[in-house]
């Protein structure tokens, strides 16, 4: 087996702004204090939560910067590097290991999407330019592209690809990936409603949205979970379905910003095409964060 990154839950971390949309970068390092203090085990830096798609290329690579500095050793930084041109996602690959990332998550292509074959050849030219480990990440209802059990089974052959975030919201893709290549590859989950659902199937942990607002409680899921304590594992699975389903009644990090903003980490402030919460869901998001113990 490949080295792994991390055993865990690890927090998809939103990217706060200021009221000029530019990085507030003091709110994000007292979220990224409360993450680790809270015992999260790994933090990903602009992923989709942290809104990768509207910062420019320079400010991703300060933000990873920033956090690689921030985070100081104390738990594993893996950097969102994926988009879909397959030259600038290259780029993206060099200054997140230039400014120290421990590992790279890379998206699979979206909009022009691309063959399974197409997708072998994305991944290898990443994974060859890459100095640290390669976490694939399958999300098909952004991207419009599903990355295939028995592809990521050819990608696993390459020793710097190391684990996959499996956010096809689907246990049968789940059940195949783990019979393929479960040993040859670390499998994550990337949706919060089966984080131990995946675990139970041997998945090392999950690369959660929900873990930005309760990472205690989060964290304490995976631990149980990793140590075969399923029923505690499942009682805080379905404890914290409603709040899951609240941080995903709008686009994400829609909900996940609100969130973070009304625990005191920065102000709600998204760039377009993203907007604030709606009134209704807003109201509901902040009802579960209660039920949670959290003031809002």
């Amino acid at each position: 087996m490949k080295n792994t990154v991390f055993k865990g839950m690890a927090t998809a971390i939103v990217t706060p702004m200021k009221a000029d949309k530019s990085v507030d970068f003091d709110a994000l390092g007292r979220l990224i204090d409360f993450q680790i203090e809270s015992g999260i085990h790994a933090l990903v830096a602009v992923g989709t939560t942290g809104e990768s798609a509207t910062l420019e290329p320079w400010e991703q690579k300060e933000v990873i910067r920033f956090t690689v500095q921030r985070v100081a050793g104390r738990v594993p930084v893996v950097a969102g590097t994926g988009t879909n041109n397959t030259l600038h996602v290259l780029e993206y690959v060099k200054n997140a290991c230039e400014v120290g990332a421990d590992a790279i998550l890379v998206v699979t292509p979206y909009y022009n999407k691309a063959t399974q074959n197409g997708l072998i050849a994305h991944y290898t030219a990443v994974a060859d330019l890459s100095t640290v480990p390669v976490i694939l990440y399958n999300v098909p209802g952004r991207t419009g592209c599903n990355l295939l059990p028995q592809t990521v089974a050819k990608l696993a052959e390459h020793p710097n690809i190391v684990g996959i975030k499996e956010a096809a919201g689907n246990m049968s893709q789940v059940v195949e990936l783990m019979a393929l290549c479960g040993d040859k590859i670390d499998i994550y989950s990337g949706e919060d409603a089966l984080n131990v659902p995946i675990m139970a199937m041997g998945g090392m942990g999950a690369i959660s949205v929900l873990s930005n607002v309760i990472p205690g409680k989060a964290s304490q899921m995976a631990e149980a979970a990793l140590a075969g304590d399923f029923q505690k594992a499942a009682a805080l699975q379905c404890e914290t379905l409603p709040l899951i389903k609240a941080l995903f009644s709008e686009v994400n990090p829609i909900p996940a910003k609100a969130a973070v903003a009304a625990m005191g980490f920065g102000e709600e402030n998204l760039r377009m095409p993203l907007t604030p919460m709606e009134s209704a869901t807003r109201a509901k998001l902040y009802e579960e964060m209660r039920k949670q113990g959290i003031e809002v």
